[in-house]
This record gives C-alpha cells, structure tokens and sequence, in this order.
C-alpha cells in the first residue's frame, strides 16, 4: 500500500521531529491496532517496548521505545485531521491501490455510520446528540461517519468525518464529489441505502455523468403511487421476471421477481436544468415476504390471544359490562401489536350471576376471527420494493440490480469492523475534534489493509479454484474458499522469536512457519523472507 512513503510525502511534522517519521510510525501502529485490537494511544509504547527488535528489522531502521509516546500518536493524528493534506494522501493512495491491484473501478457504495462516547459537546464541535439508524435520538453524543467504498472489496476509497447531528441526506452530494475527484473519473455506479436517492441528489450524479441505485423510501415513493405499481401485478396482468442466485454450492435459488418501468425526470439544480429518464425496478423479494408473513402470523395469534382473554371473568381481572369500553381496549390491543382491520370483531352483551344470591349482571363478549380478505390484502405488499436507476439495461440489468443491491452488506461490514473487532472505534477516548478525526482516517487505513488481505486470498484461491485450511481453531480439517482477513492474520498468531546476545554473539530463533502459513503468504504474493529475514544475525545488532 505504500502508506509510509506516502504519508512522508504529504504530512510533514513539524522541525523537532524526531525518530521513526510520521508515515513509519504509522505504519507500525496499524500493526498494533490490528493485532492488539485497540486504538487507545496510551497502550502502544508497552507493546513496542516488547518487539523492538521485530520493528526495527521489518520497518529497516533504527526503532525506539520514544517513537511511541502519547505525545508523538497525537500529533500524527493532527496531522491526518488536516482535510486538504488528507484529501491529496487519499487520492494518491486510491491511485496506488487501483493500479497494484489491476482493479477496474465501476461501482462505488456510499454510507454512513454514528460512534456514541462519553464526549464533552460544544456548540460547534464534532460530537453532537443526533439521530441513529432506528432515527431515536442518541443517548449520547455522537460522531458521524460517511464511507465509500470500492467493489469488489469494499474498500474505502473516501473517508468523511462530520458532526453527529448532522442528517445523512445532505452528506451524499459532498460523499460523491470527492469520490469523483479522489479517483479522476466519471461513469461509476453509486449504490446506497434510501437516503441516497433524494431528488438533488439523483440529479447531481446524473449530471456528473454517472449512475446510481437505490430503493424509493416512502416519501419518495408514497403508498399510494406504489400501489399503482403493484396493481397490474395484483390483477394477473404484468408478468414477472424470475431473479435467480447461484450458491457457492452451485445450486440455483429463486430470491425475487419484479418488472420495470421508467420516469421522466426534471430537476433545478442551482442554475443547471437536469432532465433525464429513470428506470424504476419494482421488485418482490421471496425472502422478505415470506418472513413478513411469517412475523404478521405471530402478531395475529398474539393479538387474538390477549382479546379473547379479555373473555375470562375471573377475580382479578376486569370485566366489562359495556360494549364502547370492551371496543375501546380491543382496538388499542390491536393498533399494540399492528395489526388493525385485520379482525372481524363482534360484541355480545350477555347476563352473568356473579354469586348464587347476586343479581345477574350485563357482561360484554368479544368474538375474533381474522380476517381472510383483509389478510390477503395485506400480504399483497409483501416483499415490494421500487430501486432507482439512471443505468441502460445493457449495461445492469434487473437482475444485476437486485444482486448489487443484495451485496450492500459490504459497507455494512467494513462499519462493523470499524466500529467492532478489530479496529475498536466504540468506545472512543479522545475529547479533541482533531484527534478524533484523524484517528477514524487512520481506522479507515486499517479497514484498506483488511478489505485488500482479503481480496487478494480469495482472488488467487479462485484462480487455482482452490480452498484454504487450517485457519479455524478446533476444526483444521475446515476449508474455505473465502477466509476473512481476521482468520488469515489469526493463523500468524503464536510465532516467537528468541533472541539471545552472548557477548558479541547474537542468537535467533524464529518459530518455523506451519503450511497453512506458508500458503497465505504465497496466496499474498508475498515473499518467505518477511519472516525468515528475523532470524537473520546483522553485524551491529540493533
């Protein structure tokens, strides 16, 4: 990746630096944190002090505990959290990163993600209270994260870091922008979750002369205008094209069906008029629908059980001897567990003697059935999405589409990694804006080293349509043909070097490689001699 070099190119610390220069530096406390799984500054020096040796050999000068001061990790942070020195650091290291991988940019997923802390908020600061995915106002203060990321790897080619109050629709615009400028073309394909697709923002990608894909939420799509999507599908009279997914294990399974149409298009944007024509894929997902009908079964029995409990005239419970109060609790029953309207419901007053000696007393009865025409009603909407394209067929097709849309997972996970194992970004020590920001560029340079281990082991290991073993603790029989990245650095864990100085004379041992080991590296097109070189005896131990 070469994030030394270029990082000492386009960081400069200031004249009394000293040691190890902020691109090294960095790149050996990538190899704490992703070992180590922390971020915590504090933690570094304890951890360099035991493997100075290693250091000094793999990075090929001269390391001292010193480098690895609190002080010195803060001001690289700094350093990255300048956004015009990033943002040049960052195109150079697309640029590196597309060419040594002989990738062909096409599709590009845009999101965005909060990391909550125990943070000081200041009026105009990065921590902020905000709204989360489920849209619930955080219960502290936050930090917002907007990732593009490269398919097939999903790594991030853009890294924005803005305040946690901030609402995710604006963000998109800026998120592309600089996508377009860090990567020095046109013609990608932006996929997003339904934040994207706002007006101005579909209009911005198409005048950039470049394609997006995205689900309609429901404001961009109200109920009313899908349900005149959906009712030439409801009357029998549009037919369905099947979309199929081959299985790892080769087997073809059916997942969705759906139709397209197409939308003009006019937007004022600023000065410019865009005017274009939009594909809308109407889609059923096979899946979704049928657990939608599964969790609405669940709901039904659930409702109509509390109901007809209401039927049991016991101590301790209240009967009702009316019926607009008995209605009255039915239906909050009802809107409870969301499922209104789908009941037929009749009430029926009856006389009941309490006690042998009382007076027969009025007491209301609740009969509940489901519903059979209102269910089918409902259970029409099942499964239905529209997505958004500006993309001709001929270039994605509607089952293309679905299947990317399927893989935004990828950004999903790179989010979990970032903000989970192993590169800790929850919870986050820092108080200062700076060092926060530069310390989520810097977790961003360590999902790049992830997403690219990754694909280069399951590149090669598709070519020789091979698997990998040996990296599963307690079933080493296990293959893959797709191992993470935190399994392949895993299989490293455990490897010692002895180092023992008698005199002048300087003994090494490294732990020999197992096979499993041997083969990651070559799958890595790395050479034996990163590790064999430890146990390399220099003139002038270090």
């Amino acid at each position: 990746m070469g994030i030394a070099e270029l990082m000492d190119e386009h960081f400069s610390p200031h004249g009394n630096w000293q040691g190890l220069s902020p691109g090294y530096l960095t790149t050996a406390w990538l190899a704490h944190i992703l070992s180590e799984v922390d971020h915590r500054l504090s933690h570094v020096q304890l951890w360099a002090a035991k493997c100075l040796e290693t250091l000094s050999i793999c990075l090929g000068q001269s390391v001292r505990e010193l480098d690895f001061t609190d002080d010195r990790l803060a001001l690289v942070l700094s350093e990255l959290s300048d956004d015009q020195r990033w943002v040049a650091f960052e195109r150079a290291l697309n640029a590196r990163m597309l060419r040594v991988y002989d990738l062909k940019a096409q599709w590009v997923r845009v999101d965005s993600t909060t990391a909550s802390g125990y943070w000081q908020i200041r009026e105009d600061g990065l921590f902020q209270f905000g709204r989360g995915k489920r849209h619930a106002v955080s219960e502290r203060p936050q930090i917002k994260v907007v990732l593009s990321a490269l398919d097939p790897l999903g790594m991030p080619v853009v890294t924005q870091v803005v305040a946690g109050n901030r609402s995710d629709d604006p963000l998109y615009i800026p998120a592309i922008a600089q996508v377009r400028e860090s990567l020095g073309r046109s013609g990608l394909l932006y996929v997003g979750d339904s934040k994207l697709p706002a007006q101005r923002t579909r209009a911005f990608v198409q005048a950039g002369g470049d394609f997006y894909l995205a689900p309609l939420s429901k404001v961009q799509l109200p109920k009313e205008e899908l349900a005149t999507y959906l009712e030439p599908v409801w009357r029998g009279e549009q037919e369905l094209r099947p979309i199929d997914r081959v299985r790892a294990d080769g087997e073809t399974r059916r997942i969705a069906e759906g139709y397209e149409r197409e939308v003009k298009l006019c937007v004022q944007l600023g000065e410019q008029t865009v005017i274009w024509t939009e594909r809308r894929l109407v889609v059923r997902s096979l899946g979704q629908a049928k657990a939608q009908k599964s969790s609405l079964q669940t709901k039904l029995a659930k409702a109509q059980a509390e109901v007809e409990a209401l039927n049991e005239h016991k101590r301790g419970k209240k009967i009702y001897r009316q019926v607009p109060p008995m209605r009255r609790k039915v239906a909050a029953i009802l809107k409870l567990h969301k499922v209104s309207g789908l009941f037929t419901l009749q009430y029926e007053q009856r006389q009941m003697i309490t006690s042998p000696k009382g007076k027969p007393q009025p007491v209301v009865w609740v009969h509940i059935q489901p519903d059979e025409a209102a269910l089918q009603k409902e259970e029409a909407w099942f499964g239905w999405h529209v997505y958004a394209t500006n993309q001709p067929e001929a270039q994605l097709s509607l089952e293309q589409a679905v299947r990317a849309y399927r893989n935004e997972y990828l950004v999903e996970h790179g989010f979990g990694r970032m903000k989970g194992k192993p590169l800790s970004l929850t919870p986050m020590y820092l108080q200062d804006d700076r060092h926060a920001t530069g310390l989520i560029r810097l977790l961003s340079l360590g999902l790049r080293v992830l997403t690219s281990l990754e694909f280069s082991v399951r590149r090669n290991l598709a070519r020789e349509k091979d698997t990998l073993s040996g990296v599963y603790a307690g079933n080493p029989k296990r293959t893959t043909p797709r191992p993470s990245a935190e399994l392949l650095l895993q299989a490293f864990e455990h490897i010692s070097l002895s180092v023992i100085t008698m005199g002048q004379q300087v003994y090494r041992h490294l732990a020999p490689l197992s096979e499993t080991q041997q083969k990651i590296l070559r799958l890595l097109d790395l050479p034996l001699a990163i590790y064999t070189q430890l146990s390399a005896v220099p003139s002038n131990p270090p």
